[in-house]
């Protein structure tokens, strides 16, 4: 997503407490499975705000996706929005500032309020108003008023072309609050929410984080009786549990005591499951596919050291892919060789053309044309990663054995001190995640390489910034946005301001009598509640 504070949310499962024992709740303790019959999905993406004006992570998306309804929506298998509380929408003019929306008629909350145009207009103000630190509210900067005429229409006007508006109203931002239930300048408690969507809470118990917080443990949703989308549920009943690590998800599934997981798994335990399966075992199964979930070894370019592009470079020369791909993740990820993942229009492989396979003479070549004094010693720091520190001990191993790198590596446990760390350049490599917020190209370009991005790498190239990156924005057809975005990513792999690493496979595993999964998992990031159906 698109802010370091998005970064940080990915991780918040870091501030929970690492048992439930003592857990508060609304009505009792997050034990046990469900005893009224309800799908139950689990998952590690913990979570503390619910509102969509502060919520702005995994563990909470997952949940408004199907609790709120936006002007648009992603089909499954698309990466193209479609209307959803919206009849139509399009651009009006040739500039892309101007966007207009017609709603569908006769759309109520789940607590029978009507949803109309000053709803959206409510909401989208509210966001920007309240602009939560945690909040996806940036991703509305472009918005500059927004205006109802009756009840169905609204005009956005923006203070620059932006194509990818409609993507971005698509997501989670731009859910649609009920104006007489929500404050318009503060977040409303979890258990207040009302939504439109195909699902409304119907319980929502807590448990404690670390400070004393109380944060959602095990939110159950009912069908919303007042829902008038298009989305047909193939169940009534849908509860979502989170926990605290990936071995205690594993082992509520083992037993039953949760139906599905969604891509939190530890890489071991998804790869495992799904050997199991292919050897004819099938109490557990698993349903695989792309994911738009990425990771990248970032660079200070602003360090004596990985300020010179050809360390950078040399680098990029000699990161094997494929060993980390298999030796480390268990083959649970892809390789990735461009700041844009597979599967989002405009991929392309940018890295591997530029560099090819790991060669140790080309990445010496490059050092000693740049005069570079050999070994280059280099720091590597990292924080968080599914395969632990393996991930980074493979990297020190692979430079190491070129003896062109005598590689540092040092972990971060404190996230925050971290995202501390690369905002104030006191790191040289370091390794980070990214998960996007719309399935749209400019959602990697824009926001990890532009003006030192997310990852304050301290990198800018003008030609992406000044020139190609505005032109993209022009594009309201997205697909003819593609050429534009190739020279962006040529750009970024000769500058090198980061090293895409691996995409992430998504590997949902799920009870033998559970349906649908796969339906619904794709490179969107919506995991679709109302296509799990349970088998007799």
């Amino acid at each position: 997503m698109t802010s370091a504070q998005r970064l940080a949310a990915l991780t918040c499962a870091g501030l929970v407490a690492t048992t439930v024992a003592g857990c508060g709740s609304v009505t009792k303790a997050v034990t046990g499975s469900d005893p009224g019959g309800a799908i139950v999905m689990g998952t590690t993406s913990v979570t503390n705000v619910l509102d969509p004006a502060g919520a702005y992570d995994n563990g909470s998306w997952l949940l408004l996706h199907n609790t709120f309804q936006s002007l648009l929506k992603f089909p499954a298998g698309s990466s193209a929005p479609s209307p959803d509380a919206a009849q139509s929408c399009e651009f009006t003019g040739a500039d892309a500032t101007t966007y207009h929306c017609t709603l569908r008629s006769g759309l109520k909350f789940s607590n029978g309020h009507p949803l109309t145009a000053q709803d959206v207009v409510f909401s989208i103000e509210r966001m920007k108003k309240i602009k939560d630190d945690n909040g996806p509210s940036s991703l509305l900067d472009s918005i500059k008023s927004v205006e109802a005429k009756g009840d169905t229409d609204v005009t956005f006007t923006l203070t620059q072309p932006d194509a990818v508006l409609p993507a971005k109203l698509a997501s989670s931002a731009g859910a649609i609050v009920d104006h007489q239930v929500f404050p318009a300048d503060k977040l409303l408690p979890n258990d207040k929410l009302v939504g439109s969507g195909p699902y409304k809470i119907d319980s929502l118990e807590t448990m404690a984080s670390d400070g004393g917080t109380k944060v959602p443990g095990k939110v159950t949703l009912v069908a919303n009786d007042q829902f008038s989308g298009d989305e047909k549920l193939r169940n009534k009943k849908f509860t979502l549990r989170y926990f605290l690590k990936g071995s205690d998800l594993k082992a509520a599934l083992d037993t039953g005591e949760v139906d599905l997981t969604d891509n939190s798994l530890d890489p071991g335990a998804g790869a495992q499951y799904l050997a199991d399966q292919q050897a004819g075992k099938t109490a557990v199964q698993v349903a695989d596919g792309d994911s738009s979930e990425t990771r990248y070894l970032a660079f200070n370019t602003k360090d004596a050291v990985t300020g010179n592009p050809a360390v950078r470079q040399a680098v990029a020369q000699l990161l094997d892919r494929k060993v980390l791909a298999r030796d480390v993740y268990a083959r649970t990820v892809q390789p990735l060789y461009s700041v844009v993942p597979a599967g989002v229009a405009g991929h392309n492989t940018a890295f591997f053309d530029k560099y090819g396979d790991p060669d140790v003479a080309k990445a010496k070549q490059i050092l000693t044309a740049a005069k570079v004094s050999l070994p280059v010693k280099l720091s590597l720091t990292w924080s968080r990663a599914r395969a632990e520190g393996a991930e980074a001990a493979e990297m020190k191993k692979q430079l190491e054995a070129s003896g062109l790198f005598q590689v540092t590596v040092t972990q971060e446990a404190d996230w925050e001190k971290f995202k501390k760390g690369w905002k104030a350049g006191s790191y040289q490599a370091y390794t980070i995640g990214w998960t996007a917020d719309y399935p749209d190209p400019d959602n990697f370009v824009a926001p990890l390489v532009v003006d030192g991005g997310a990852y304050h790498t301290g990198w800018n190239d003008p030609r992406i910034s000044d020139k190609l990156l505005p032109e993209s924005l022009k594009q309201v057809d997205r697909a003819a946005a593609g050429a534009v975005f190739a020279q962006m990513q040529n750009i970024t792999a000769e500058g090198v301001p980061l090293i895409p690493i691996f995409q992430a496979k998504s590997f949902y595993a799920f009870r033998s009598n559970i349906t649908g999964v796969e339906s619904t998992v794709d490179t969107t990031g919506v995991f679709r509640f109302w296509e799990i159906g349970r088998s007799k």
